[in-house]
C-alpha cells in the first residue's frame, strides 16, 4: 500500500514565501520548509528537487502574485505603478528576490505584459519596450531605495513616489 500524501507542492512553496518574507532567503532552507508544512525534510525531495529549485518556485509563485495585482489594476500605469509598490511593500523580500537568478524568464515576462501593454498605449508599440523599461528600473530603483530606509532626508515618501510617477508619465506622453 503506497504511503499517504502529507503534503502538496502548493503548500510547499506557500511554506517557502512565509518563511521568505520572515526569515530572508538565509531562512528559506529545505529543512525550514520541511518544519512548516509538517513534514522532514527527506520528504520534500519528493516534490522539489533541491534548494534552488525551492528558490525559483517561490520566485515563480510570487511573480504570478505580482501578475495578478498588475493585472487587476486596470491599464494605466500609475495605477500599475502603485501595485508594482504595493506588493513591494506587502512582499519585501519576494520583490528583491524577482531580481536575482532563482526568477524564471517567463514568469518575468508574465508579470511585464501589463507594463509593456500601458506603454504601448502611452507610446505605441515601436517604443514600448523603452518605455516599460524606463519605468521599471525608475519604480524598482524607487522602491529598492525605499525598502532599505535609503530616503532619509525627511519629506512623505509616498507623495515623491507619485510625484516620480507624473514625471515619467508626462515625459513619456510628450516624447
Amino acid at each position: 500500500m503506497p504511503t499517504p500524501e502529507r503534503t502538496s507542492l502548493d503548500a510547499i512553496v506557500a511554506a517557502g514565501r512565509e518563511l521568505l518574507e520572515s526569515s530572508g532567503p538565509a531562512g528559506l532552507t529545505m529543512q525550514a520548509v520541511a518544519q512548516r508544512v509538517g513534514v522532514r525534510a527527506p520528504s520534500l525531495y519528493k516534490r522539489i528537487r533541491d534548494r534552488d529549485a525551492l528558490l525559483t518556485a517561490v520566485a515563480t509563485a510570487s511573480a504570478d502574485d505580482l501578475t495578478r495585482r498588475l493585472d487587476a489594476a486596470g491599464d494605466d500605469l500609475a495605477s500599475l505603478a502603485r501595485a508594482y509598490r504595493d506588493f513591494a511593500h506587502a512582499h519585501p523580500e519576494a520583490f528583491r528576490l524577482l531580481f536575482t537568478a532563482a526568477a524564471p524568464e517567463d514568469a518575468l515576462h508574465r508579470a511585464s505584459a501589463p507594463v509593456l501593454h500601458a506603454c504601448a498605449d502611452l507610446v505605441g508599440s515601436e517604443h514600448a519596450l523603452e518605455a516599460a523599461r524606463l519605468f521599471t528600473a525608475w519604480a524598482t530603483g524607487f522602491l529598492q531605495m525605499e525598502l532599505a530606509g535609503a530616503f532619509r532626508l525627511g519629506g512623505d515618501v509616498a507623495e515623491a513616489f507619485d510625484y516620480g510617477m507624473s514625471r515619467i508619465l508626462a515625459g513619456l506622453t510628450t516624447a
